[in-house]
């Protein structure tokens, strides 16, 4: 079935159909536009969620980042983030494969369905030119036999009447004669017309129009099947992040199983323990008649509450709550100096009543109270920056003892890692000073003294920093024998202390015996001669090797990579004899072992 067969007088319908088809189309792609709007709006709301929730806990340095609770909540928020990479890709996927895909494809039906339409409407045109051409034919034959009619008629007429000459006899059928041939010739051409328009016709509704027609229907046909895969391609643009999706999905629940609520508590035990102990009993202080002055005298001068457990840190604040309450001069008369004796008539102060031991409590509970309430008030009280924060010193003092030792380890370990990098820097520069004046086309030694000067300045800078953290902590009772070895072998250390702080190369310097045990820094190449090369190298130039810690070589040597140059323009290698050392990277052409 076809349209140009069974649809040959529908030329409206058809026109008609293919515009709607056309306009649903277009109608389909701003559906697919609209929707990916909505995705990137979602995806760019969730992007700002997770970011304005990382902005709060944005520390590292913050305690509560070592909880597992508020490691996952991190997760979540880049699970989410990552969840919001994915709608991005949908709406991007959707916008190419669809919005652009399609209206592209629409401008290109456009104009083939235009071109179809002009060449039916040419057809039409030409048709009907050739219906004019005959209907006109066919106007003028019909005039044309009736005035040979007429013509034939007043010939008739006038052989007949007697009055008529000859001549005008003759003259009336030469007349006539020639309307009937003038006739004729328009019968004739009326005929021929009518042939070519009847070809015409025949070619226009069995030819002409039903290609076109068909042409048309094909145009539908492929449009309608353009918009299905759109269609699918909705749906599968979304499934294919599925996987993703469902990735992130699962770390979020993964996230929520790695909560350890026990190791938390440990956290926050280790983080916050203070090392401090428990403050003592009060005693009772009888300020009643009957009391012994001396060994009143003698407990109040010897209190076990908060306050002397302070020892030198008195001025700090002990208390269990955010707020300490200041207490009236009535309140503290406890701790404060006795009062005055009664008169000498014996007669009690009118202080005291007649029950100098219930004041004595009541004026005791004071001192209690305030205390208990502020633990009521604990998570309403406000308190300012100034009062709540200690001045932060450079030993931690202002921190209780178990945290300050905590902090010392940290900081400790930090610059014996940053010491030796600067080691590390201060080597690899000696070594390629010394490569410089034994190769001065390879660069200029005296060009390096000002890093070389540098790097010993920060060196002497990091080993006091070194020392004194060290002494901190072996004060604060950290690991002091450890840190003293570790210290000692950072001074001690000869491959540290082969280069002076002016560059130059010391000869005086003597292995420490320390070096065969102290690996931590990788400066003891003992067992070395065991490691896989990684690679092998050929030589391009001629090397001496004449430094320490070189190797010499000849162009064209074959030798195997046991590490790699890590920055410093020296490449280690070994020989098939278990030589080994380091070489110029530039003076060979490495090639490694995938």
């Amino acid at each position: 079935m076809d349209w140009g067969t069974d649809l040959w007088d529908q030329y409206d319908i058809i026109e008609k159909h293919t515009q709607s088809g056309l306009e649903l189309v277009e109608k389909y792609a701003k559906f697919v536009k609209e929707r990916t709007e909505i995705e990137q709006n979602y995806a760019k709301q969730l992007r700002n969620l997770s970011k304005k929730y990382n902005q709060k806990r944005s520390n590292k340095d913050e305690p509560e980042c070592r909880l597992s609770s508020h490691q996952s909540f991190l997760d979540i928020l880049n699970e989410m983030n990552d969840y919001a990479g994915q709608r991005e890709l949908i709406a991007e996927n959707l916008i190419v494969n669809i919005c652009i895909d399609l209206t592209k494809y629409l401008q290109e039906i456009k104009q083939e369905r235009k071109t179809y339409l002009m060449e039916a409407k040419k057809a039409q045109q030409s048709l009907e030119s050739t219906y004019k051409q005959l209907d006109n034919s066919k106007k003028r034959f019909e005039r044309e036999w009736r005035e040979a009619e007429r013509a034939a008629q007043h010939a008739e007429k006038t052989d007949q009447d007697i009055n008529a000459t000859k001549a005008d006899v003759e003259k009336a059928k030469q007349q006539a004669h020639i309307k009937a041939h003038i006739a004729e010739e328009c019968k004739n051409d009326y005929a021929a017309q009518l042939q070519k328009y009847n070809k015409e016709q025949n070619q226009f509704y069995f030819n002409d129009m039903p290609l076109i027609f068909n042409k048309l229907q094909d145009l539908d046909e492929r449009r309608a099947q353009k918009l299905a895969q759109g269609y699918i391609l909705f749906s599968d643009t979304e499934k294919q992040v599925m996987p993703i999706i469902g990735k992130c999905l699962e770390g979020i629940t993964k996230a929520g199983s790695s909560v350890d609520e026990k190791n938390d508590s440990r956290i926050v035990i280790e983080q916050n323990k203070s090392g401090f102990e428990r403050p003592g009993d009060l005693e009772f202080e009888d300020y009643s008649q009957g009391i012994n002055r001396a060994s009143s005298d003698s407990s109040l001068g010897t209190p076990k509450g908060p306050i002397d457990l302070l020892g030198k840190n008195r001025s700090k604040n002990f208390w269990l709550f955010s707020r300490r309450t200041k207490f009236s001069s009535s309140t503290l008369t406890p701790f404060s100096t006795p009062p005055t004796p009664s008169p000498s008539n014996g007669s009690t102060s009118p202080k005291f009543g007649r029950d100098p031991l219930s004041y004595c409590l009541k004026e005791i509970n004071k001192t209690v109270k305030p205390r208990i309430s502020s633990f009521r008030t604990l998570r309403r009280s406000k308190v300012t920056p100034e009062k709540a924060l200690p001045t932060v010193t450079e030993d931690f003092g202002h921190l209780p003892p178990e945290q300050r030792r905590k902090r010392l380890q940290q900081k400790f370990e930090e610059i014996c890692k940053e010491l030796q990098k600067e080691v590390d820097k201060s080597e690899a520069l000696g070594k390629m000073k010394d490569v410089y004046e034994k190769n001065p086309q390879m660069g200029d030694p005296a060009s390096l003294a000002p890093q070389i000067n540098q790097t010993s300045q920060k060196i002497e800078q990091l080993r006091g920093d070194m020392s004194k953290y060290e002494t901190w902590l072996a004060e604060a009772g950290g690991r002091g024998d450890t840190l003293r070895y570790r210290a000692q072998s950072f001074n001690n250390n000869g491959a540290h202390d082969v280069y002076s702080p002016d560059g130059a190369h010391s000869d005086e310097s003597t292995p420490d015996p320390s070096q065969a045990i102290y690996a931590e820094f990788d400066d003891d190449f003992d067992d070395e001669e065991l490691t896989a090369p990684i690679g092998e190298c050929i030589a391009l130039y001629n090397f001496p090797g004449v430094s320490e810690g070189t190797i010499a070589m000849q162009e064209g040597e074959a030798l195997a990579v046991v590490e790699e140059d890590k920055g410093d323009g020296w490449t280690r290698v070994r020989r098939n004899n278990g030589d080994e050392g380091y070489i110029p990277t530039s003076y060979v052409s490495i090639t490694l072992k995938k």
